[in-house]
């Protein structure tokens, strides 16, 4: 199909993080045509991020009219009692299994939409010999992450709260290692096939250790447990800078990404 409009899409934007803003830079990208936010009520897509229990509270009640959202590479953050919203989505992909197994579903094939964003912004920078820490947004100001930053020079403090995302995504992508609170810092690292090391996410939102385990699970990557804030320097220290021992996982994902995205969605040219 050829479209004049943009492809409506639904990411949370109530908080400046790069990791909602590229859902939209991804979506574009796969489907050959421009996106624009879109409310509940009329988006076509839901993707990036933890928002089932959003999905779940807007969507439990056919639409008078328009077709029925998909969901793709979304994930969820805690159980969902009540499945019959699912009625009312078209479900393309999740997230990770522990997804999967909040609705009930018996999937195979996972993903996270973020695991494309180096496909869709092209030439990655040059690689530097730094560590990037990355905080999550409810962190960022934290004057500990800032000192740990000010007293080791190999280690660079990237805040996800930049107005262009896309810088935050190139910073990501120049380390030579990344520690991150952020689970969509982690995600892009991964898309990089820059090696990564998880921080301790306690405290940032109720279930944060579910979607990062959701999401690892997905990629068949042993996450582990997170290291803590006092450890930052050491592991930065000692960081590893080699191939990915999941990468496989990821180029699966990403292949069942980009496979089931809804051809209804994609730009086509006109004859």
């Amino acid at each position: 199909m050829t479209y004049s409009s943009p492809l409506k899409l639904f990411y949370y934007n109530k908080e400046q993080n790069f990791g909602d803003a590229i859902s939209a830079t991804i979506v574009a990208h796969v489907a050959g045509r421009d996106v624009v936010w879109a409310g509940h009520k009329n988006c076509e897509m839901y993707a990036l991020g933890s928002l089932m229990k959003m999905v779940k509270n807007n969507q439990n009640e056919p639409r008078e009219k328009g077709g029925k959202p998909f969901i793709w590479g979304t994930g969820a953050m805690s159980g969902i009692a009540d499945l019959s919203f699912l009625k009312n989505v078209r479900v393309a992909l999740l997230r990770g299994p522990i997804t999967a197994a909040l609705l009930q579903r018996d999937d195979r094939l996972f993903g996270d939409t973020g695991l494309l964003i180096a496909d869709a912004l092209g030439d990655p920078p040059e690689r530097q010999d730094v560590v990037g820490l990355v905080p999550h947004m409810h962190f960022a100001d934290d004057e500990r992450f800032a000192k740990i930053a000010a007293d080791n020079t190999h280690i660079k403090l990237i805040d996800v709260r930049n107005p262009d995302p896309h810088a935050v995504v190139r910073e990501i992508a120049s380390c030579s290692h990344v520690i991150s609170q952020s689970l969509h810092g982690l995600i892009t690292a991964d898309a990089y096939g820059i090696p990564n090391t998880w921080l301790d996410p306690l405290g940032i939102h109720g279930g944060a250790m579910l979607k990062f385990h959701d999401y690892a699970a997905g990629i068949g990557r042993a996450l582990g447990t997170p290291i803590e804030q006092h450890e930052i320097t050491d592991v930065a220290s000692n960081a590893p800078n080699g191939t990915l021992p999941y990468a496989d996982g990821i180029a699966i994902a990403k292949e069942a990404l980009v496979e089931s995205f809804p051809d209804g969605l994609k730009q086509r040219e006109a004859a």
